[in-house]
C-alpha cells in the first residue's frame, strides 16, 4: 500500500508517517496543499491522509482537484474540528472518510487499510496460492503451516505478487507500489528484495521470473 500524508504540522506528518511504514506501508509526506497535489498528480498513492486546514491550498480545495482531474486515491480527511457541519462538507466534497484530531493511531491505521481496500478490486481476507498462506490483517505468513518471518518490505512484495492472481509485475510496477518516493529508480532493491524472498520461501519455488515481464507467483 502507498500513502501520501499532507499535513503541515511536521511533527505530527512524520509521527504518522512512521507508524505507518511501521505497519509495511510506503508512506510520503508533503506539508502544504500545494506539494500534497503535485505528488497526488505524480505518483500514484492508494490513499491520501489529508489535513482540511492547510496552507498554500486548503485540503477542500486540493480534494476537489483530484476529483475534477478524474482518478484518485481514498482520501482519509483529518481536521481539528469536530463539528457536524465540517464533517459533512469534507464529505460532500468528495472525501471518502473523516477523522477528528487528537485520535487513536490505531484507529487511523484501520481507517486507511478499508479505504485501501474500498480503492482495489476485493479480495479474499487471506490470499492463499501454492502453500503460501498470507494473512494481511495479521501480518502473517506461513507455507505449508511452518511461519515465515519475513521484513515488512518483503511481505509487501509478496503481497502484491499473491493479489495479482497470476499476472506478471514489472520490477518498475513492484517499486512504485511498495517504496516511496525516495527510492532509486535505477537500483536493483526490488531484485534483491525477490532473491530474499525466494530463499525465505524455500522449495518447490514459487516466484517466476517472466523474461521481460517481471515477476509472477
Amino acid at each position: 500500500m502507498r500513502v501520501l500524508v499532507v499535513e503541515d504540522h511536521a511533527e505530527l506528518a512524520e509521527t504518522i508517517a512512521g507508524g505507518l511504514r511501521r505497519e509495511g506501508m510506503a508512506v510520503d509526506v508533503a506539508n502544504d496543499g500545494a506539494q500534497g497535489l503535485y505528488h497526488a498528480q505524480v505518483y500514484e498513492y492508494d490513499v491520501l491522509v489529508l489535513d482540511r486546514d492547510l496552507p498554500e491550498l486548503h485540503g477542500d480545495e486540493v480534494t476537489a482537484r483530484m476529483i475534477k482531474a478524474g482518478a484518485r486515491p481514498r482520501i482519509l480527511m483529518l481536521t481539528a474540528s469536530a463539528e457536524v457541519q465540517d464533517r459533512v462538507e469534507g464529505l460532500s466534497i468528495g472525501a471518502d472518510d473523516y477523522l477528528t484530531k487528537p485520535f487513536a493511531f490505531a484507529e487511523l491505521v484501520a481507517r486507511v487499510r478499508a479505504l485501501s481496500r474500498r480503492a482495489q478490486p476485493a479480495l479474499a481476507p487471506v490470499l492463499e496460492v501454492h502453500g503460501l498462506c498470507l494473512d494481511p490483517g495479521r501480518r502473517l505468513v506461513t507455507r505449508d503451516g511452518r511461519r515465515l518471518d519475513l521484513s515488512a518490505k518483503e511481505f509487501t512484495v509478496l503481497e502484491l505478487l499473491m493479489s495479482a492472481a497470476g499476472a506478471a509485475l514489472s520490477a518498475e510496477e513492484i517499486l512504485a507500489r511498495a517504496w516511496d518516493e525516495t527510492a532509486d529508480p535505477f537500483s536493483n532493491v526490488v531484485k534483491v528484495t525477490i532473491s530474499r524472498l525466494r530463499r525465505k520461501l524455500g522449495e518447490p519455488p514459487v516466484i517466476e521470473t517472466v523474461p521481460g515481464g517481471g515477476y509472477r507467483i
